[in-house]
């Protein structure tokens, strides 16, 4: 993940946070509907839109709906590119889809680059220690990279390393898949307030750019509060696309995949506190 974009205008990490609002909003409804504590928060997750997460919550608050919460949360990270534009062009009008957003990327020293995974791993631990082992190997990962001493080490990262872990996950999500564990009517509850968190994520960051369009002189297109989710890079192709559809010279995909990687690391901090907070 290149952190430039983000770096380039740090204002971005509102809206990565306010992009986690439909964790919180649903994890009080599934508590209200009458799921228990660590089933609700697990179920909750599912509105960051990022897998890893999903998993660690799941798994660490002994959730008993493991299986269906991993399917969900990962059947909606796919789902982006269906779901977000309708919630997107709901919550916004033609006007504020057409706002234009300069791009000048600064320049970045190598010391920042090295710096800033550093900063945000020791940041996550003090506010959420939980979250560590997911901010920690996101910010590990960029810093193999940027050091640029251990190329061979951060390609593989990148490629082998990476493939092999995702047919771990996959094989750990198979295990879950049993049907008496699977196919129940919770099943159904879940994926309904899956698709609540997810649709509450994306209002959360578009109605942040608008809250911050009201003290801000350089407005922010609303569009881009939706990439303030996890899902990297769908979230950030959705809003370039939107923004091109409304305007064929509105090039937001930049100041998206800013708002995207704030997103991926705040979802991961969200995760350690709820993990924190519901273990207490």
């Amino acid at each position: 993940i290149d952190f430039g974009p983000l770096l380039s205008n740090p204002k971005l990490f509102i809206l990565g946070g306010a992009a986690q609002l439909g964790i919180f909003v649903t994890i009080i409804l599934a508590t209200i509907i009458g799921f228990p504590i660590n089933d609700a928060a697990s179920i909750g997750i599912i509105g960051a839109a990022d897998g890893p997460t999903a998993i660690m919550v799941s798994m660490k608050l002994a959730s008993n709906f493991v299986g269906p919460i991993l399917v969900v949360a990962y059947s909606y990270m796919a789902l982006v590119p269906i779901v977000q534009p309708v919630v997107m062009k709901a919550c916004t009008t033609k006007k504020e889809r057409m706002i234009h957003m300069a791009y000048n990327p600064a320049s970045i020293s190598k010391t920042t680059r090295i710096l800033f995974p550093i900063l945000v791993t020791l940041i996550a631990g003090l506010i959420a220690p939980e979250s560590l082992s997911l901010v920690g190997m996101l910010m590990f990962g960029n810093l193999i990279r940027e050091c640029g001493c251990l190329k061979s080490l951060s390609e593989t990262a990148q490629t082998a390393f990476s493939n092999i872990i995702t047919l771990l996950l996959g094989i750990t999500i198979a295990f879950q898949m049993q049907a008496e564990s699977f196919l129940k009517f919770e099943t159904i509850i879940i994926m309904l307030l899956g698709l609540f968190a997810f649709v509450f994520d994306t209002i959360g960051g578009v109605m942040c750019a608008k809250i911050m369009n009201l003290f801000s002189k350089n407005k922010i297109n609303p569009l881009v509060g939706a990439a303030g989710i996890s899902a990297f890079p769908m979230a950030s192709r959705v809003v370039q696309k939107m923004g091109l559809k409304e305007d064929p010279t509105n090039h937001l995909l930049m100041h998206a995949v800013g708002a995207n990687v704030s997103g991926q690391i705040a979802s991961a901090i969200v995760g350690g506190l709820i993990i924190g907070l519901v273990l207490k």
